[in-house]
């Protein structure tokens, strides 16, 4: 019998998600799959103690005797158990340097630490994740930043609403004649475009977004072959590409020119070129009023996110001039919003998903200790690197 405990979320800004709902928990206990889960307390979460326990979950504030600790994002250092196998979004394969010292930590409390974002198919498709509620919510406040700063419509904020709720809000707005650059093909994408086509925007093609003026709002969706070149073959192949991505050009210079609203949902690393340059911003072409990016790499694919904003305060400005973080909504400025947590606007309709695909894809590896799915995954066994993760051996060694 495996026993996964709940960890409460704590690290700041709290996260109201949770990896497994009530009913899914309730539903696993019922399968007698040779699992029992438990749930630490917590005020924060977005479904409540009280669900847990009439679903039949225990509350308890020690795990000591659990087997897995499954969360959402990151622990603090001192919360951290030894010995134990953890399931989250670590946000370490990237080398984030805000998570080194929990990184560290971990090995040396001899963790085992298996990052769902790695949890992946054999050819490195990604199994479960909140990105499509996260292209939802981004979507969302892009537009709506858009409406704030021109006072053409007005959008509402999510907070409060359920998914249903949120679509019976697009059914009287009515949008001016904006071009919309959606970037990216993975959830976050889909996310995005769902918003698109509930609100009525209409895709286009990319060399009619290029070439052709619109009375009714359009977007144009930008993957991989729209925004990427080989410098010397002038080709994009997918593999090669993500092998040698400092090889290749980007191409969205051509479509800033043409665009109002940037909706940003690619994958970045430090080797992909950048969208676009600070520099850009002070060009008479770059007409990119609202940038939406939803990815939230700082200082990454779109160069003017300077950090993180919040929930609470989505949006602030950049000056196209100096760079420098302003209000948003002001003269001479662009408007970002890099919000990290954007599905905790709708976290029981994002939760829900989210629990149905760990139910689904996930569970029954869980628990076999030889299961390929978790090896993948697994970026630290009780505390030493796993040979996939031997590039981040730089960024585990203590100085």
């Amino acid at each position: 019998m495996i026993t996964i405990g709940l960890i409460r979320e704590e690290k700041i800004p709290q996260d109201n998600r949770v990896a497994l709902t009530p009913a899914h928990c309730r539903w696993i206990h019922q399968q007698n799959r040779g699992i029992t889960v438990v749930a630490q307390p917590s005020e924060t979460r977005c479904y409540k103690d009280k669900e847990y326990e009439q679903a039949g979950i225990k509350i308890v504030e020690q795990l000591n005797q659990c087997d897995i600790l499954m969360g959402i994002k990151e622990v603090p250092i001192d919360k951290l158990i030894p010995h134990k196998t953890y399931l989250l979004f670590s946000h370490t394969k990237k080398q984030q340097p805000y998570n080194q010292q929990m990184f560290r930590a971990m090995i040396e409390k001899k963790i085992t630490l298996i990052d769902y974002e790695c949890l992946t198919y054999e050819d490195g498709q990604r199994l479960i994740g909140f990105g499509f509620f996260a292209g939802v919510v981004g979507a969302h406040n892009g537009i709506m930043a858009y409406g704030n700063r021109t006072g053409l419509y007005h959008l509402k904020r999510i907070k409060g609403l359920s998914l249903n709720a949120l679509v019976h809000q697009y059914f009287g707005l009515k949008l001016p004649p904006i071009k919309i650059a959606v970037t990216g093909s993975g959830r976050v994408a889909k996310g995005i475009i769902e918003v698109m086509n509930l609100m009525d925007i209409q895709e286009v093609e990319t060399e009619d977004y290029l070439t052709k003026k619109f009375s009714y709002p359009v977007y144009v969706h930008l993957k991989g072959s729209h925004l990427y070149q080989h410098k010397n073959t002038g080709k994009y192949l997918r593999e090669d590409f993500h092998t040698h991505p400092q090889q290749h050009k980007c191409l969205f210079k051509q479509y800033y020119s043409h665009t109002d609203i940037l909706m940003n949902g690619i994958y970045w690393d430090a080797h992909i070129p950048r969208l676009f340059e600070m520099n850009d911003l002070q060009k008479e072409n770059f007409s990119i009023q609202t940038i939406a990016d939803i990815t939230d790499d700082i200082n990454g694919s779109v160069p003017c996110n300077v950090g993180s904003s919040t929930l609470d305060e989505p949006i602030y400005g950049i000056n196209k001039l100096t760079g420098i973080k302003t209000a948003p909504y002001v003269h001479n400025s662009i408007d970002v919003m890099a919000v990290s947590n954007l599905p905790n606007e709708l976290p029981r309709d994002a939760s829900r998903y989210f629990s149905e695909q760990l139910v689904k894809y996930v569970l029954d590896d869980i628990k076999n200790p030889d299961s390929s799915l978790m090896n993948r995954a697994m970026i630290l066994k009780n505390g030493a690197l796993t040979k996939p993760f031997t590039y981040l051996s730089n960024y585990a060694a203590c100085t």
